[in-house]
């Protein structure tokens, strides 16, 4: 099941109440506690977008994409060109951690500057929909 997955930027010193303007919108599966899935998402890759949202500049559309190794045995990464390799964004231990409504992920852009985001919003799309947006 595909789940659009909403980040905000959480709290920063130049955002002190964190910011709705700076994120990303994911479409990921999900397991039944909140976690990305490999098996899942292999089925399902094509479908894995994301599109990164910030002030001042036009939105990036990318997939979200598996790689074995990295901590824990597996790497999430944003990839916006597969010719590419330097612009894509690493999430930080994303097989750990829960896109649940409150909780806390981290993304690596392609500066090598590590954000955190919050999850502000977690959807269940409909198996004939399709996501525009990402």
């Amino acid at each position: 099941m595909l789940y659009q997955i909403t980040l905000h930027l959480a709290r920063i010193k130049e955002y002190p109440e964190g910011s709705a303007r700076h994120g990303y919108e994911i479409t990921a599966p999900l397991d039944a506690e909140g976690m990305l899935g490999p098996v899942a998402w292999k089925a399902a890759r094509a479908k894995c977008r994301v599109r990164r949202f910030w002030p001042d500049e036009f939105d990036r559309y990318g997939l979200l994409v598996h790689r074995p190794g990295g901590s824990g045995g597996a790497t999430w990464v944003i990839d916006y060109d597969p010719e590419r390799a330097i612009d894509d964004e690493a999430g930080y231990r994303l097989n750990r951690h829960r896109f649940v409504m409150g909780e806390y992920v981290s993304i690596q852009d392609e500066d090598e500057k590590l954000h955190t985001f919050q999850v502000v919003a977690v959807r269940q799309l409909k198996p004939v929909e399709t996501v525009e947006s990402a």
